[in-house]
């Protein structure tokens, strides 16, 4: 057995690209999507374009994978050999994941685990995870990421732009008088995850396309902080808007080691509804 090896596991929202999961040989812990007489596991069972398909019959609920589910893949991570693992979730400002994690690791001592909060989420939390997959492979250490991955966290911002208000208020993520005064004067807000990982506003804009505008104003600031940076543009069944922003964004920042692009995971689906555009920049 080859003790030097580290596993890396990720939940479903911590949003990485397919063939980078296969690249890195990922482990991920599907949340859950809930509609009123049935259950599906994110981006195992159900896909986002079902998840917009059934809008219009009803808005689901999310949750956490079930201690189950996690207790089994971090034991099929020890039964594949493992002995130690990085474990990558969403914030714990937002969901209830990290703690589960956390919790699971407990119970099997026989693996190792570091457990990340990225005070992320979406393709946020999964260009923490891509960043740590990076130094996994170039031979990093548990201890080493131990000391990296706050570094790592705090290098790490994403931007979203929502098409309507509806679904963050159906949430509970946006109160009554925000919802009515900024469906009512087409007010689009920039959101982001502040310090503690929780949903705030960066910025307003009135009318879409200035918020998409705001959006990419806010990553190249952070962009411009690093001398190299990893960037991401992810969508919500706004595939074409998404390309527009790319390719925006590759005029104006000049210093992006790696591109990535994808649609949102079908949990993030159900918080934010279609048309949302995602920007997320991890510094080196």
């Amino acid at each position: 057995m080859d003790t030097n090896r580290i596993a890396l596991v990720i939940d479903s929202c911590t949003d990485v690209p397919p063939a980078d999961i296969e690249r890195y040989g990922m482990y991920v812990v599907p949340l859950q999507v809930n509609y009123r007489d049935e259950s599906f596991l994110d981006k195992v069972t159900i896909t986002p374009q079902e998840v917009y398909d059934r809008f219009s019959e009803e808005i689901p609920t999310t949750s956490t994978p079930t201690p189950a589910i996690a207790r089994e893949v971090l034991q099929r991570v020890a039964d594949d050999g493992y002995e130690q693992a990085v474990v990558v979730t969403i914030s714990s400002g937002l969901s209830a994941t990290y703690e589960l994690m956390r919790s699971i690791a407990v119970g099997l001592p026989q693996l190792d685990c570091h457990i990340v909060d990225t005070k992320n989420i979406g393709m946020g939390a999964g260009l923490v995870a891509l960043a740590v997959a990076r130094r996994l492979a170039a031979g990093a250490t548990l201890d080493e990421l131990r000391r990296d991955s706050d570094r790592i966290v705090d290098s790490t911002k994403v931007f979203f732009c929502v098409d309507t208000l509806e679904y963050l208020h159906a949430g509970g993520r946006i109160g009554n008088v925000t919802y009515a005064v900024g469906s009512l004067l087409d007010m689009r807000p920039v959101i982001s995850c502040n310090e503690k990982g929780v949903y705030y506003t960066v910025a307003k804009a009135k009318g879409r396309r200035q918020s998409l505008k705001k959006a990419i104003r806010c990553a190249e600031e952070v962009a411009a902080r690093y001398p190299r940076c990893t960037m991401a543009v992810v969508n919500g069944d706004a595939a074409e808007e998404a390309v527009e922003v790319k390719r925006e964004l590759e005029e104006s920042v000049r210093n992006v080691d790696a591109w990535y692009e994808g649609q949102i995971s079908p949990v993030l689906v159900v918080h934010t509804g279609p048309g949302l555009i995602g920007i997320g920049v991890s510094g080196a």
